[in-house]
C-alpha cells in the first residue's frame, strides 16, 4: 500500500521560536510533512515546558512537560544546543545551511551576536525563507519593545471592543494575538516558499503580533475606518447584526445567530411569533439594530418557555443557525469532534501518553500526518545531527561531553 504524500514531506525548518506564535507556525508545517527541528536550550528548553499544572506524566509517572507545550509542539523533532557557545552556534549555522524554512522570535537584533540573524544566514543560504516574529516588527517606533500577547491585546483595541459594556476591558480566553500571527506568518511562510523554489531565492518574512492582530479587527477596524466612530464593548452583542448572541431558554443560554431577514422570519415562525415579521421595528437588519432592546426581550420572553434542547431541534429543522454554549470539556466531547477524529492519542518513547489536538483541515489528496507527541528536550539531538550534518557517533559524543548539545 502506498503511503500518503506529505504536502511539505521534503522540507527542512529550523525552528529557534518559543511560546506560541513562532511554534504555532511551525507546527503547522510539521503537520504538513515538514522536517521541523526545534532548537532548545539545554536545561530548560522552550518556556512553556515549565507553564503549568497541569502536567502531562512522562514514562515513568513523574511530572514531565506542561500541557501548555503540547499545545504547540506535536510532530516536531528536539535538538538541544547552546548557542551561546561559538561551537554551539557554528552547529547552528550548518544547519541553517540545509534547511530551507528558519523561524525565529528573538528581540529585534538578538541573534545578530550569534551570527544567526537574516543578513549572515542569507549570505551562506540565498534560497532559505527566513521568518522572525516579533511584537512590533523590524521597523518603527515599537520595534525594539518586547510584545507578548496580553500588551497586543491592549494596545491593539481587541481589549476595548470585548467585554461588558459597563465593565473594564477584557482579554479573549485564548492567546488569539499569538495565534493570528502564527497563522499569518504560515501563510507568509508559504508564499515566499514557493518564490524560493521558483527562483531559488530565499526572503526575510517580518511578522509583528501588532501588525496582525490590527488586522485581525476585521469588521472592527473596517467601522471605525468607515465611519470615524471608534468600537466599544457591547458584551455578547453583535455591532453589525441582531438577533445574534446568546438567549435564554429554561435551562441555560442558546445562541442563535441571524445573518439574513430570510433566516429571521424563519426564526419568527420556528419561535411560534409571527407577528414579529409585522412590527415595522424588526423589517430588515437596520431597524432590528435600532430596535435591539425591545427585539431581544421579546425573544428572551419565546426562548425562556423551552429547554435548549427542545430549542435546538426546532432551530436546526429551520434551519436557523443556533448551538449551546458549551464547556471545553464538552466541546472536545462533542459527537461531531470525535466523528472528525480531531483527538488523538500519541505516545512518546519514553511511554508517556498523552491526547492531542489534530491539524483540523482535512486535504483530499495530501492530509496533514497522524501528529507524533511533543519532543522530549533534547529528544532528538544526535539523530537529528546524523540525519542532517551526517556527524558521526564520535562528533556527537564529543559535543554531548563539551555541553554544546544535550541529549
Amino acid at each position: 500500500m502506498t503511503a500518503t504524500p506529505l504536502a511539505l514531506g521534503d522540507i527542512k525548518v529550523l525552528d529557534l521560536s518559543r511560546v506560541l506564535a513562532g511554534p504555532w507556525a511551525t507546527q503547522i508545517l510539521a503537520d504538513f510533512g515538514a522536517d521541523v527541528l526545534k532548537i532548545e536550550r539545554p536545561g530548560a528548553g522552550d518556556d512553556t515546558r515549565a507553564w503549568g499544572p497541569p502536567f502531562v506524566p512522562d514514562g515513568s509517572g513523574a511530572q514531565g512537560d506542561a500541557a501548555y507545550f503540547f499545545a504547540a509542539n506535536r510532530s516536531k523533532r528536539s535538538l538541544a544546543v547552546d548557542f551561546a557557545k561559538p561551537e554551539g552556534a557554528s552547529l547552528v549555522r550548518r544547519l541553517a545551511q540545509h534547511a530551507d524554512i528558519l523561524v525565529e522570535n528573538y528581540k529585534l537584533g538578538g541573534l545578530c551576536k550569534y551570527g544567526l540573524d537574516y543578513v549572515a544566514l542569507h549570505a551562506l543560504n540565498p534560497r532559505l525563507v527566513y521568518c522572525s516574529i516579533t511584537g512590533f516588527g523590524q521597523t518603527g517606533p515599537h520595534s525594539e519593545r518586547p510584545g507578548y500577547d496580553y500588551i497586543i491585546q491592549a494596545m491593539s483595541g481587541l481589549m476595548s471592543v470585548t467585554g461588558e459594556a459597563d465593565g473594564e476591558p477584557m482579554k479573549v480566553g485564548v492567546a488569539v494575538s499569538d495565534l493570528f500571527a502564527g497563522l499569518y506568518a504560515t501563510c507568509a511562510i508559504l508564499a515566499a516558499l514557493r518564490h524560493a523554489q521558483a527562483t531559488g531565492q530565499g526572503q526575510h518574512v517580518d511578522v509583528a503580533l501588532f501588525d496582525c492582530q490590527i488586522a485581525a479587527l476585521a469588521n472592527q477596524a473596517q467601522n471605525y475606518l468607515a465611519s470615524g466612530r471608534a468600537p466599544s464593548r457591547l458584551g455578547n452583542a453583535h455591532p453589525n447584526l441582531t438577533p445574534y448572541g446568546p438567549y435564554q431558554a429554561s435551562d441555560g443560554h442558546l445562541i442563535i445567530a441571524i445573518g439574513n431577514d430570510g433566516q429571521f422570519r424563519a426564526l419568527a415562525n420556528a419561535l411560534g411569533a409571527p407577528d414579529l415579521l409585522e412590527d415595522a421595528r424588526f423589517l430588515d437588519n437596520r431597524t432590528r439594530l435600532a430596535n435591539r432592546a425591545a427585539l431581544d426581550a421579546r425573544l428572551n420572553s419565546a426562548t425562556a418557555a423551552q429547554t435548549r434542547a427542545f430549542w435546538q431541534e426546532r432551530l436546526n429543522a429551520a434551519g436557523v443557525p443556533a448551538g449551546p454554549i458549551q464547556s471545553v470539556a464538552q466541546a472536545l466531547e462533542d459527537g461531531q469532534i470525535l466523528a472528525r477524529g480531531l483527538v488523538v492519542e500519541t505516545q512518546r518513547q519514553d511511554g508517556a501518553r498523552a491526547r492531542v489536538i489534530r491539524h483540523p483541515v482535512q486535504l483530499s489528496e495530501t492530509p496533514a500526518r497522524t501528529p507524533s507527541a511533543p519532543p522530549r528536550l533534547g529528544e532528538h539531538s544526535g539523530e537529528a545531527l546524523t540525519d542532517w550534518l551526517s556527524l558521526s557517533p564520535e562528533h556527537i559524543a564529543a559535543l554531548t561531553q563539551s555541553g554544546v548539545i544535550s541529549i
